[in-house]
């Protein structure tokens, strides 16, 4: 068991795709980081609860028999790489790649960066990987009675659809949520601070395919997202109305088209919907609605670990460990139902 691979929580983050294969080179190494994910303080049968060293076989390092009961324990079960032929070096090389890319990979580029031989597989490994994207208990965003605040709103995304006449027609409607953090700027960059909006970045992101502007759909979603007693920022949409009933501190804002009024309230919203569209344009040029919210789940990632992207490695496959991914079957129709804000926590 390599040394290096069981001190991940100290791992440099690896500069290259050779340097990163030279931590994992093979599939017992990739086991390895699994396995101590897993049990971080020693082997543990989740079938007789006895804990002591495991028997391991050489020819199969994704397994694990208790010395007890003799029950045999998969490293990938329930997690996205259940029952997977694919090699787990190429599982782990996968999310190297989804972690280090700031920009992302379409399914193409995936597949030739990996070397498989057919596109499913890379359309696969991806979503699976987006399926893990997501903490089942991940906590709500925003922190009452601080100087911080969280801005909502909602953009519609789609376009012009082939075969379809003129206008626009598949268009989806996204709530996202998004924290407002502020710098505290030394002296001399008071004045290159007001430029950055004041000092304000942003903090964590929500985002969630919803049904429409009506005040159950977002409600519902600042209610998943968001703690309340926290300060919400919002548009004057009346599905809005009610957060303050329902214990948010609510500052609604009346845009009335005023790109000012805007900028000084929502800044940090508009732009993340902004560089959302051009991210699912560039690099996947546009997706197909029933598979949206995987992709909100990637771009949510990507942004809330984007200045710690061996973070993002780790969580990845952390987080993989809890969550089931879909079938090529389930993807292909449109029956799997992705993680979403609502759902997850």
């Amino acid at each position: 068991m390599a040394p290096d691979v069981l001190q991940h929580a100290r791992l440099p983050f690896p500069r290259s795709l050779p340097e990163f294969q030279r931590l994992f080179p093979d599939d017992q190494a990739c086991a390895d980081y699994l396995e101590k994910i897993r049990w971080e303080h020693g082997f543990t049968c989740p079938h007789c609860k006895h804990a002591g060293e495991p028997f391991r076989f050489k020819n199969r390092p994704k397994v694990l028999r208790c010395r007890k009961c003799r029950s045999d324990i998969a490293l990938t079960a329930g997690t996205v790489m259940a029952d997977t032929k694919t090699p787990l070096s190429t599982w782990f090389w996968a999310a190297y790649l989804v972690a280090s890319h700031t920009a992302g990979l379409s399914a193409t580029q995936f597949q030739r960066q990996l070397g498989l031989s057919r596109y499913e597989t890379a359309f696969q490994i991806l979503h699976k990987l987006r399926a893990g994207m997501v903490r089942p208990d991940r906590d709500q965003i925003g922190k009452p009675g601080s100087r911080d605040h969280v801005e909502v709103d909602e953009t519609w995304i789609g376009g012009q659809t082939r075969g379809k006449g003129r206008g626009t027609h598949d268009q989806i409607l996204v709530a996202a949520a998004v924290e407002v953090r502020h710098r505290q700027p030394k002296d001399k960059d008071k004045e290159q601070a007001k430029a950055r909006r004041g000092g304000r970045y942003a903090g964590r992101l929500r985002m969630e395919v919803v049904a429409n502007r009506g005040k159950r759909a977002l409600t519902s979603f600042v209610q998943s997202a968001v703690t309340p007693g926290s300060l919400v920022i919002t548009d004057a949409a009346p599905g809005y109305f009610t957060l303050a009933e329902l214990g948010y501190e609510h500052l609604p804002v009346v845009e009335a088209g005023d790109a000012a009024v805007a900028e000084e309230y929502l800044p940090i919203i508009h732009l993340v919907f902004s560089n959302l569209k051009s991210w699912l344009l560039g690099c996947h040029h546009g997706v197909s609605p029933k598979h949206l919210q995987a992709y909100l789940n990637e771009f949510t990632f990507r942004f809330n670990r984007r200045f710690y992207p061996f973070n993002a490695f780790r969580s990845l496959l952390g987080i993989g460990g809890e969550v089931a991914g879909p079938t090529y079957a389930e993807l292909y129709a449109g029956d799997w139902e992705h993680p979403t804000v609502s759902g997850h926590g």
